[in-house]
């Protein structure tokens, strides 16, 4: 399963019937709450064996699935 295919699955736990596009804003869409945010990254830091930084807590790195995904992918490479 790719990056962008393990963090869709992710979210869609948290967002039943719930369509979100690849690039759609969750923050204006108020899909987001701070307990989510934190299960968020604790997830991206396990799955993907990578360490988000302080630095890295900016939200338009968490913005959407694909920024979600350039970001996941800026740590692995």
């Amino acid at each position: 399963m790719n990056i962008k295919a393990k963090v869709r699955k992710f979210m869609e736990r948290f967002f039943r019937n719930q369509e979100i596009a690849d690039d759609e804003n969750i923050f204006e869409k108020n899909f987001i709450n701070s307990l989510f945010a934190m299960q968020l990254v604790l997830f991206i830091e396990k799955e993907f064996g990578v360490e988000i930084s302080n630095d890295d807590l900016d939200l338009e790195k968490f913005k959407s699935i694909n920024s979600i995904c350039e970001l996941i992918e800026s740590k692995i490479n």
